[in-house]
């Protein structure tokens, strides 16, 4: 990828909203050179989506988010693709990625409520012929997500405590 769809595609990846002739003059280019480089990187697959980063704990509390983590028995032919079709089906999925390490898939998912999540761990994922475990993770709190801090500085100050 040449220097000026990797600057293109950064400029996008710290706002999407940015319009074209906002980027082309952010990057010395003509307005219909940006156009054409941003459908190409549709086009090829490298951008796959715009979207809005949104705090969930701000709008909607009770939503519960959690990582799982899957550890599984590769079918012959297949590996790991297999069970990643069938696990990123499911509407409560919200990203999956084969990792290193202890576990195969890391899973992340989301529902109304801790019922929610359960069940969907114990009726549709562990059910899943050749998983052999399943690990949860609920979010508690985030911090930090697609680099957009969501923790604002809300003025307190802990008390020191000493025993």
């Amino acid at each position: 990828m040449n220097k000026f769809k990797s600057s293109l595609i950064e400029l996008l990846n710290e706002n999407a909203r940015y319009s074209n002739s906002q980027i082309a003059a952010m990057l010395g280019e003509k307005e219909d050179v940006v156009a054409k480089a941003i459908k190409e990187l549709e086009d090829d697959g490298v951008i796959l989506k715009y979207s809005a980063v949104i705090n969930n704990e701000a709008i909607n509390p009770e939503k519960v988010q959690a990582l799982i983590e899957v550890k599984v028995a590769p079918q012959k032919l297949n590996g790991f693709d297999a069970y990643a079709r069938v696990i990123y089906s499911f509407p409560e999925v919200q990203s999956l990625y084969l990792m290193s390490g202890g576990f195969d898939l890391a899973v992340f998912v989301e529902g109304k409520n801790l019922t929610d999540l359960a069940r969907f761990v114990a009726e549709k994922l562990s059910v899943i012929d050749g998983i052999v475990g399943v690990q949860t993770h609920f979010i508690l709190k985030k911090y930090k997500v697609e680099g957009q801090i969501t923790d604002k500085d809300d003025g307190l100050v802990r008390q020191i405590i000493q025993a």
